[in-house]
């Protein structure tokens, strides 16, 4: 049977990876990407191909991906003059793997939907090297004919796919793990801080903890950074911990309920990027809040 031909757009540290997944397991791939034009090229040389814009992908493609920043960026791809909507293709399906806004997402899909289209939200769930491996999580918003349609796709980057419900429900779902991540991510550097400030070391939290229930893979990520001082070892920007942060409080706020947890973990964020850490990668939140309180955790490291 012959295979849908995939679009990609949006070839960052996680979408590259899965698109070369895609190519790997034998799907005819178009790429768009942005700036950066090294994994462009590197797709290309794998055989994909590359769209000159994302209604001329539309056009070409039965299926579309999208692993952009944010939900504005994915209003753009798909309302703009030249957007994906713009084709007018009857049957496309477009999967959004992007962290996005749960409201944003309900109300493309029903533009969409009015055009024949379908959009699936399908974020993700563990790190770029997940997405080299092709054993990402992915949890899934769209209804049963869809998700058997898409199954085979998704199943050549993800290891763990979870239908979550109709559409939007996936979105809901990602931000719910976000907030648990930062929150660690947000407790793990006070935490920190709080240990050096009296009297431990960056290493005794580390090998402590580590050893414990308290443990998991969030934990070892975070302080392969924080102690190891490995800098690639959790590469998700501070910048997108802060969009996601502000996403789930507006999910609370529809939700009616306090969310005073939330509140803090998106002003742990917020502070970082406001003091221009943002390009920064999570696990540096920890350098962040060592000097708000007047510490080198690098220092503190070396020193043990």
């Amino acid at each position: 049977m012959t295979k849908p031909k995939i679009g990609f757009i949006g070839l960052g540290f996680m979408g590259v990876g899965m698109a070369a997944n895609l190519v790997a397991k034998g799907y005819p791939l178009m790429v768009r990407g942005n700036r950066n034009r090294a994994p462009i090229d590197r797709l290309l040389a794998l055989g994909a191909v590359e769209a000159s814009s994302p209604r001329a992908m539309a056009e070409a493609c039965d299926i579309i991906h999208l692993c952009l920043p944010d939900s504005p960026a994915v209003e753009a791809v798909l309302r703009g003059p030249d957007g994906i909507m713009a084709s007018g293709k009857a049957g496309l399906i477009v999967i959004d793997a992007t962290t996005a806004d749960p409201n944003s997402t309900v109300a493309l899909a029903a533009e969409m939907g009015a055009l024949g289209m379908v959009l699936v939200d399908a974020p993700l769930g563990r790190t770029p090297a997940e997405a080299e491996a092709g054993t990402l999580d992915a949890m899934v918003g769209c209804d049963d004919a869809v998700l058997a349609q898409i199954h085979p796709v998704i199943s050549t980057w993800a290891g763990n796919i979870n239908h979550m419900g109709p559409v939007g429900s996936a979105h809901r779902m990602k931000l719910v793990m976000n907030f648990i991540g930062m929150g660690y991510a947000a407790l793990y550097s006070e935490a920190l801080v709080m240990a050096v400030k009296s009297g431990l070391s960056p290493q005794d939290v580390q090998r402590v903890i580590g050893s414990s229930r308290l443990t998991n893979g969030m934990f070892d990520s975070f302080m392969k950074y924080a102690v190891g001082r490995d800098v690639n070892a959790h590469k998700f920007t501070i910048q997108n911990a802060a969009k996601d942060t502000r996403y789930i409080a507006g999910m609370a706020m529809a939700a009616g309920m306090a969310n005073p947890m939330g509140a803090a973990i998106r002003n742990a964020f917020a502070q970082a990027e406001a003091a221009g850490k943002g390009g920064d990668y999570v696990p540096s939140l920890s350098d962040h809040v060592a000097a708000l309180n007047g510490l080198d955790l690098a220092a503190a490291v070396k020193k043990g």
